[in-house]
């Protein structure tokens, strides 16, 4: 078996860095210490999951990662933080040197991410040689919907099931809240 050095490296660089704003964003939204910058990590965290996406040439899972998870749900959220009125309750400004470094972070990957997949000399480096696993045949019989859909509703059905659950009771304990807070 024969690595190609020089085509995973700019992959596995530009990997390294959205896996570790995906892991630096998670790791924000459970030490932050105000709402607001929670969510912003959060933000932060699923965009950079929808840059693996990209790729992983799942370009369907970044759309709907970027419109239902980083768009929708996030809205959402930034609506309950403001009715429940939790903006407000830290002391110090969340700007300082670690944020700084988690912006060039996130610049840098995006860059890079943009970088390989956009220009000429790092698409033709990239797809230069066979890919080992081709699922030509199967987008073919099934679609790129179908190959997403079968195992989500056939394999994952109650992980998937849990999940609609699981947002329908944080809305739901979210206005409660709101409304003992009255």
């Amino acid at each position: 078996m024969t690595f190609h050095c020089e085509v995973f490296l700019l992959d596995s660089l530009i990997y390294f860095v959205l896996a570790s704003v995906t892991v630096g964003g998670a790791l924000g939204v459970v030490f932050g210490r105000s709402p607001i910058a929670s969510l912003l990590f959060m933000i932060a965290s699923l965009g950079s999951t929808a840059g693996i996406y990209v790729m992983l040439e799942a370009h369907f899972l970044a759309a709907i990662q970027i419109i239902v998870y980083a768009g929708a749900i996030m809205v959402l959220f930034l609506f309950v933080i403001m009715l429940l009125n939790l903006g407000h309750d830290y002391k110090r400004d969340i700007r300082g040197g670690l944020a700084i470094l988690f912006g060039f972070g996130v610049t840098g990957g995006i860059g890079g991410l943009l970088a390989s997949r956009v220009m000429p000399e790092g698409t033709a480096l990239l797809t230069s040689y066979p890919p080992e696993v081709s699922i030509d045949t199967e987008i073919a019989e099934k679609g790129i919907i179908g190959i997403i859909a079968e195992p989500l509703f056939n394999e994952y059905l109650v992980a998937f099931e849990f999940t609609g659950v699981l947002l329908f009771v944080a809305i739901v304990g979210a206005l409660a809240l709101a409304k003992r807070s009255d």
